[in-house]
């Protein structure tokens, strides 16, 4: 038995009357096709190493410092805290970061990459970066020095606060 979905009544108006701009041309949409296309180019290399996207994310993040409290890496990494746990135990699994309580503060726990985990990303590290030379040469480099110019900019004007 298959149920019946109705879609939402559609607008009168048509997209000349609407004060918005279309649907292609809104920042949001830019922003992910943009980040869509860059990372069709790291998904099949992530891929051959059995992390996902996010997992790699936390990796990167956590290869860079001794130990960061998971809400910090949270923050870090932009990934919610439900979705930062389950990723946190999968790597915890295969023994590429540790956790740990932080003694002064037992509600709150550290994380740290293993010698393993290090070792991990010694691996992976050398064909991402073949792949950030690849797409800094598709786009060059005076390019990707502005874009990421911009994108900083954009984010610090859009997350000041008033």
């Amino acid at each position: 038995m298959s149920a019946t979905v109705k879609a939402a009544p559609r607008s009168r108006a048509t997209p000349d009357e609407l004060p918005m701009r279309d649907f292609a041309h809104s920042l949001p949409m830019a922003l992910l096709r943009a980040r869509e296309a860059v990372m069709c180019r790291f998904r099949p290399h992530l891929r051959s190493h059995d992390v996902t996207e996010q997992q790699w994310r936390v990796l990167r993040a956590v290869f860079e410092v001794e130990s960061i409290e998971v809400t910090a890496l949270a923050d870090r990494c932009f990934i919610l805290m439900p979705s930062l746990s389950r990723i946190l135990r999968g790597l915890e699994d295969r023994g590429l970061i540790e956790r740990r309580v932080v003694p002064t503060d037992q509600r709150r726990a550290e994380i740290r990459i293993t010698p393993t985990g290090r070792r991990f990303v010694a691996t992976v590290a050398p064909e991402s970066e073949a792949l950030y030379a690849e797409i800094t040469r598709a786009i060059g480099a005076r390019k990707i020095d502005q874009l990421y110019a911009l994108l900083d900019e954009v984010s610090a004007a859009l997350t000041r606060r008033t």
